[in-house]
């Protein structure tokens, strides 16, 4: 469980993962040396997973993202995920409960590629057996911050 100062770090973390250790400390009220401690103890926890730049897809020509409900024959599960894991253009992967296993999160530049990602190269993966594609529209809300959701659940 995160402490105040923890829930701080990360919240400045999440707006900012450039932030200078000199900034960051004063803005939670450390000093340098116990505030990179604090984040090296957050990395070393698994907390802090690592630091990514956050692109916009359609600025860099990914105009398609779908959503895609996958079922598979389950005894191929492991070379199927393993399949998915290696594929550019699947962003994100769950195992689900209800109706389907998986569900992707992929992108693609436009409707004629989703449709060869479709029929040529998802259908052709371990164990496919079933997909429903739906289509993104636009983007409502696409991250949180983890630390907001902390505060909030521990209000609850």
């Amino acid at each position: 469980m995160l402490d105040s100062v923890d829930r701080r770090i990360v919240a400045a973390l999440e707006r900012d993962a450039r932030v200078s250790f000199g900034n960051l400390a004063e803005e939670v009220g450390l000093s340098k040396t116990p505030c990179w401690k604090r984040v090296k103890a957050l990395e070393d926890a698994g907390v802090i997973r690592g630091y990514s730049t956050r692109i916009d897809p359609a600025a860099i020509g990914f105009g398609i993202e779908a959503f895609i409900q996958v079922s598979i024959d389950f005894e191929v599960s492991d070379a199927f995920e393993a399949a998915v894991k290696r594929h550019p253009l699947i962003r994100r992967c769950y195992a689900t409960t209800g109706e389907a296993d998986y569900l992707l999160q992929i992108v693609t530049v436009d409707m004629r590629a989703l449709d060869r990602m479709l029929r040529v190269e998802l259908s052709r993966l371990p164990g496919v057996r079933r997909t429903v594609t739906s289509m993104a529209m636009r983007e409502i809300k696409g991250d949180i911050s983890f630390a907001d959701a902390a505060s909030h659940a521990l209000r609850g």
